[in-house]
């Protein structure tokens, strides 16, 4: 039986995680801070909420910064909402923070003023429903439709410069990477989780993915 590490640095909605990966049929589903444990794991989640400061802080104090980019190109991994976040260079959140530098581009701030093209004025976070555009094919976006509505809750979102790892978009005031892709490594900033339909099944394509792309 295959083993999914959920990675544990205390920031993150990681038993409703935990369960949907269950309820797809992960086969044993470990909530753990245990390094070697991730380490052996046939998959890795690294989930994440909160604010981006506290969550680099405690990345880093745990190793984890290190054991993700050691780990996420050798086995199926996925990054979720902030977990996702913190894959990139930097972060404009709290003053500007350093992420782990796994994917090219920068997280930024919707704004306090964010309208859309028509003049409608949008509310910061971004909370609830809204399509993906699938930019590239992959593996996870396995039935799956094109323009597929996913859940988000975010109020900084990622845009990668590297256009071959951007295989997810979403509008909301401005264009932002909502997937990304690199070797054995998928990150989403919406929650799969709680996204019935479609995020149950992204969830299942990657229990079964054998991280080739």
């Amino acid at each position: 039986m295959q083993t999914v590490a959920v990675i544990d640095y205390g920031m993150g909605n990681l038993h409703s995680v935990a369960k949907a990966l269950e309820q797809v049929g992960a086969g044993h589903v470990l909530i753990t801070s245990d390094t070697d444990l991730i380490r052996d794991a046939d998959r890795v989640v690294f989930p994440g909420v909160g604010a981006i400061r506290d969550c680099m802080s405690e990345i880093r104090r745990l190793g984890f910064d290190t054991l993700v980019k050691e780990i996420s190109g050798t086995r199926p991994f996925l990054g979720i909402c902030v977990g996702m976040q913190a894959l990139f260079d930097s972060s404009e959140e709290n003053g500007g923070v350093d992420g782990i530098g796994l994917f090219s581009g920068d997280v930024k701030f919707f704004g306090k003023n964010l309208h859309e093209t028509d003049g409608e004025r949008l509310k910061v976070p971004h909370m609830g429903w809204n399509e993906v555009k699938q930019n590239l094919p992959h593996p996870l976006w396995h039935n799956i439709p094109d323009n597929g509505r996913f859940y988000f809750v975010h109020s900084y979102y990622a845009q990668t410069t590297n256009q071959q790892q951007l295989v997810g978009s979403g509008h909301y005031g401005v264009d932002f990477s909502a997937a990304v892709a690199k070797d054995s490594c998928f990150a989403v900033q919406f929650h799969p989780e709680k996204s019935h339909t479609n995020g149950l099944q992204l969830l299942q394509n990657f229990v079964t993915w054998d991280g080739r792309w």
